[in-house]
């Protein structure tokens, strides 16, 4: 964690703002979850254990922030909340997106690392003349545990 701090620190100087122990509270909050995409409520229950006087309302500006200087990314699953994970600014991957494949019967969210859409976004560029920043993926199906009998039932 002395390594992403130290990067996080780095990261909100670039952005030319001032290191808050909040701001690290926060980033370091996600980063100790790379799989999980936490919602705020659950961003504040993993700083409030380090840092007990933080209010949530401070949590969410400081989410706010972060999000719209890109260290973190907002997601919205379709299921009432919006959840968030460490940006690609915020050094865990470079420029490469992942997509989310999200379960429809236990509602498990799986991150998937492949960038596919590489060519496709080279090939809109060249036709259209449109230059694409970013994108976001999600595919719905059923995971492992859930699609097992599913997919067994319509062999028969």
């Amino acid at each position: 964690m002395a390594a992403d701090r130290e990067q996080f620190i780095r990261l909100l100087k670039e952005k030319g703002l001032k290191v808050t122990n909040q701001r690290l509270l926060v980033l370091e909050a996600i980063a100790s979850c790379p799989e999980e995409h936490l919602t705020a409520e659950e961003i504040y229950e993993l700083v409030k254990v380090s840092y007990p006087e933080i209010g949530l309302a401070t949590v969410y500006r400081t989410i706010q922030l972060l999000n719209e200087l890109n260290l973190i990314d907002r997601i919205n699953f379709d299921d009432g909340f919006v959840r968030y994970e460490l940006g690609s600014a915020g050094g865990r991957r470079k420029k490469h997106r992942h997509h989310h494949l999200i379960c429809l019967k236990c509602g498990r969210v799986i991150s998937f690392q492949e960038d596919l859409l590489e060519e496709l976004e080279a090939k809109i560029t060249a036709t259209a003349g449109f230059h694409i920043v970013d994108h976001e993926v999600k595919l719905y199906g059923y995971c492992v545990e859930c699609g097992g009998d599913f997919i067994e039932e319509k062999r028969e």
